[in-house]
């Protein structure tokens, strides 16, 4: 049963599904792009290489012959994922999954025109120019992204013609890859967004986790909680598009769906991310009977997952670095978060920091039937007394 698995990409999602590997006595090789990565710091073995050199991810495929590769970020050539596979390495979700999910130019023409969800209108611009025509198709407000970038990176709210060249360069400047090719999509009025955790199993049904509700600020999540209240015929909705498009991928792990929901216009398709969510964090809070780390674990190595339980309310908040140093983070304040009941503190372990980079998260619980903003308001108070210096 043990398998070696070769994780790329060794951040804080990264550490907390290796911890979940090793509790089932995997043997994983962490790889980033930089030497103490937070995943690497737990893991048996550790590469430091650029995964978008692809002659450098063969060399270290050939090296550790790992009977999996889990990526975890976008910035992978995952075009030779397909040659790996074929090698009868197990590549999580699939080669497929992962090559059409970290190009928002692939994942949106699947989901929109082949599949036929519902989704914002959207077009692509390889120029300024093209930026510019699109706009006037799509309107205005309207959101411009990289195809390929993470964390919000990139991502622009354009109010008026004025702003497209400050989009332009910005959505250029937070792509990831070598793809500088931008997508511009109409601004959905939506009321609130979702995360719907889904998980497809190698010999088992799709089961999907409670939907988690999240804030973003300039596309980066900030906090999220769970249970989300979603009205019915939205969350089954929701789960239909999910099943959907995570069947078309094919491949077994858990995938963090993202929606808009309107009381108006209902449920829109928005991303897709092909292994654990960030805004899932909130799920180490205990929410669930598995959190998502311990459900793409599973899913990973063909373990079967019975149910999936809502046990009890949850909600988390980022902890943001102030300040941009080389130096090892320090940090004030853990003791008064440590004073909070069902609150847990996790302090990532990223081993230099960047101006408003993610550092840490608190997550709160509380019975189910509780006060879900009241403990929202509990979580982000608790974070914001740690300081990053």
């Amino acid at each position: 049963m043990t398998k070696k698995i070769l994780l790329l990409g060794s951040g804080e999602l990264g550490k907390e599904f290796v911890i979940s590997a090793k509790r089932k006595g995997q043997y994983v090789i962490a790889c980033d792009s930089y030497a103490g990565a937070p995943a690497m710091q737990v893991a048996d073995e550790c590469e430091v290489f650029s995964m978008l050199d692809g002659d450098a991810l063969e060399a270290v495929v050939a090296k550790h012959q790992p009977d999996i590769i889990v990526p975890e970020i976008e910035a992978i050539r995952t075009e030779r994922l397909y040659d790996f596979e074929k090698q009868g390495i197990q590549v999580v979700p699939s080669a497929k999954a992962v090559n059409y999910t970290m190009n928002r130019k692939a994942i949106r023409d699947l989901a929109a025109k082949e599949l036929g969800l519902k989704t914002a209108k959207y077009f692509y611009a390889k120029s300024l120019e093209e930026l510019k025509e699109a706009a006037q198709e799509v309107g205005f407000p309207c959101v411009v992204k990289p195809l390929m970038s993470s964390s919000g990176k990139g991502q622009s709210l354009v109010k008026s013609a004025d702003e497209l060249e400050q989009a332009w360069v910005y959505g250029c400047e937070g792509s990831r890859g070598d793809i500088k090719e931008l997508i511009i999509e109409e601004f959905i009025k939506f009321d609130s967004e979702i995360t719907l955790l889904t998980v497809t199993q190698q010999n088992g049904p799709t089961l999907f986790c409670p939907p988690i509700g999240h804030v973003q600020k300039g596309g980066d999540y900030r906090e999220s909680f769970q249970p989300a209240p979603v009205a019915p015929d939205h969350l089954k909705e929701a789960q239909r598009m999910a099943a959907k498009v995570t069947e078309a991928l094919t491949g077994a792990g858990i995938w963090g769906v993202e929606f808009f929901l309107s009381h108006e216009n209902g449920v829109y398709f928005s991303e897709l991310s092909p292994r654990p969510h960030d805004t899932g964090m909130v799920t180490l809070a205990g929410t669930q009977n598995l959190n998502e780390f311990e459900l793409h674990c599973r899913a990973v190595l063909g373990l079967p997952i019975p149910e999936i339980t809502q046990e009890r309310m949850g909600a988390s908040a980022v902890i943001l670095s102030p300040i941009a140093s080389k130096e090892a983070p320090r940090y004030r304040g853990e003791e008064e978060v440590c004073k909070e009941t069902n609150t847990y503190l996790r302090i990532f372990g990223k081993p230099f920091t960047k101006l408003n980079r993610r550092m840490g998260v608190v997550v709160s619980y509380a019975p189910n039937g509780s006060d879900l903003d009241a403990l929202r308001v509990k979580c982000k108070a608790a974070a914001a007394k740690v300081e990053v210096y």
